[in-house]
């Protein structure tokens, strides 16, 4: 049934992607939108959940804030050394971006939509209702993975075919992660630490790269709609899930 339920989230990544893909000609507006997604999904879904399950302090912090600034530091340290490297070697892109930056951070998306799927099945093993209502939370908030994979593989200047590739792995994810919950569980402060080390690094993402290259060349009052807009979104996502 978690499998079933998982395809739902497929379907719903690739459409998101889709709509990334077909908006090129308002790249600004595809931009800040994501930009407000990414921040709508930090600070309201991610962050929440590693407090909750990432109890426990470290000298007064909780663990999930600690790793949250930990993968914000390591987003960047990860994209000054790789544009370092290809200045160093003359391949430096004409954005000034490190391909391989927007793969890494697609990357990341794709380990939150796996862990997704755990969660999924996870919610499945202790009773069906739980596993509806967790499903439906994932599906209603896999457009914006979708959509969020593609755009930071292509933003970095990746060919379209490794955007691509990105967004289908990302969107195989879920139903992959809630097939491993037949086989074993991950411990809640594990799940709890790596959600919130994934929430810095994502926020590194939209704060530093996405939305100042949205205003760059379209300094325009709908581009900060759009990221307002994203991040609504994903409140009113997490209001019916609730």
């Amino acid at each position: 049934m978690a499998v079933l339920v998982a395809l739902g989230a497929f379907l719903m990544t690739l459409a998101g992607g889709w709509t990334a893909q077909r908006v090129t000609d308002r790249r600004h507006l595809v931009l800040g939108l994501a930009g407000g997604l990414m921040l709508g999904v930090v600070g309201l879904d991610l962050l929440p959940e590693a407090l909750a399950a990432a109890g426990t302090e470290v000298f007064g912090v909780p663990a999930a804030l600690l790793l949250f600034v930990a993968g914000f530091l390591l987003a960047h340290l990860v994209e000054r050394l790789l544009a370092v490297r290809q200045a160093a070697h003359g391949a430096e892109e004409v954005t000034g971006r490190a391909p391989e930056v927007g793969l890494t951070a697609a990357a990341a998306m794709v380990g939150h939509s796996a862990m997704d799927g755990v969660a999924i099945g996870a919610a499945f093993q202790i009773d069906d209702g739980m596993g509806v209502a967790v499903a439906l939370a994932v599906i209603a908030h896999d457009f914006a993975d979708g959509f969020n994979t593609y755009t930071i593989a292509s933003v970095y200047g990746n060919a379209r075919r490794k955007a691509l590739a990105m967004l289908f792995a990302d969107a195989a994810a879920p139903v992959l992660g809630a097939a491993s919950t037949t086989f074993v569980t991950i411990p809640e402060p594990l799940l709890g630490g790596y959600l919130g080390f994934f929430a810095g690094a994502l926020l590194y993402l939209a704060a530093a790269e996405i939305l100042p290259e949205a205003h760059h060349r379209h300094p325009a009052r709908s581009t900060v709609l759009c990221t307002i807009a994203g991040a609504a979104f994903i409140w009113l996502v997490v209001g019916l899930a609730s």
